[in-house]
């Protein structure tokens, strides 16, 4: 089996060869090109499919194995890791997963992972947060209640999302956001294009960020749990 990469590397900058070179043979790796267990090519052939140097290629290695998808083994070579094994809370991971990962799918695990989490974090930004932290989030929500379009909802909406977590004043859950952003922006651009009208949710957020305002934690919980139940329905759509 061999990677088909994009056209081959046309003497970019050395230092982002690597880079190019780790994305691609990941990408390859988390759609299935290569199963886990199995063996990678040599690199001699590695090297010709990318037609990168041999330092290239092992330092795009180094990159993939830091990130758990890959392990060498002496006398065997560089197999690829069970998928248990996969730092998928890793950004670069994630990022290159969701690229990769069938569509809706990927989208109801994103889904559940932040119904697990948003819920509670809006609960405890309505009981602890700080006055900077809370005119941040109002920032975020009138940029909503202002956006003329796609593109400035999504970007309101991102931001709201994220100040919920910093609100909640638990340095633990705050780096989530870190790490879901870029694909948490492309859920809710998609979720945007598949309402109504690309503000249709602007009520449920607006729910949530009152109760924030008002200290109220369950109702704060409540209502991004509801929230959180339409943007669901949209993807099961």
């Amino acid at each position: 089996m061999s990677i088909e990469p994009q056209g081959r590397l046309e003497k970019p900058i050395q230092h982002d060869l690597h880079g190019r070179v780790a994305h691609m043979l990941a990408t390859a790796i988390l759609r299935g090109d290569y199963a886990p267990d199995s063996i990678l090519p040599r690199e001699a052939e590695l090297m010709d499919t990318f037609g990168v140097s041999r330092t290239v290629l092992r330092e795009a290695l180094r990159t993939l194995t830091s990130k758990g998808l890959i392990e060498s083994r002496p006398r065997v070579g560089t197999r690829v890791r069970p998928k248990h094994a996969w730092n998928l809370l890793d950004v670069d991971v994630l990022d290159w997963y969701s690229r990769v990962a069938e569509p809706v799918a990927f989208a109801l695990k994103l889904q559940e992972m932040r119904e697990m989490i948003e819920p509670y974090a809006a609960a405890l930004a309505a009981a602890s947060r700080t006055d900077e932290a809370f005119n941040a989030l109002a920032a975020a929500h009138a940029a909503m209640v202002a956006a003329r379009n796609v593109d400035e909802w999504v970007r309101a909406d991102l931001q709201f999302h994220l100040s919920v977590l910093i609100a909640c004043s638990n340095e633990l859950l705050i780096p989530l956001g870190t790490l879901i952003e870029r694909t948490l922006e492309a859920q809710l651009r998609l979720n945007a294009k598949r309402a109504e009208v690309f503000n249709a949710s602007l009520s449920e957020h607006t729910a949530v960020f009152e109760a924030i305002r008002d200290r109220d934690a369950a109702a704060a919980r409540e209502a991004m749990a509801g929230l959180l139940g339409v943007t669901r329905g949209r993807i099961e759509a």
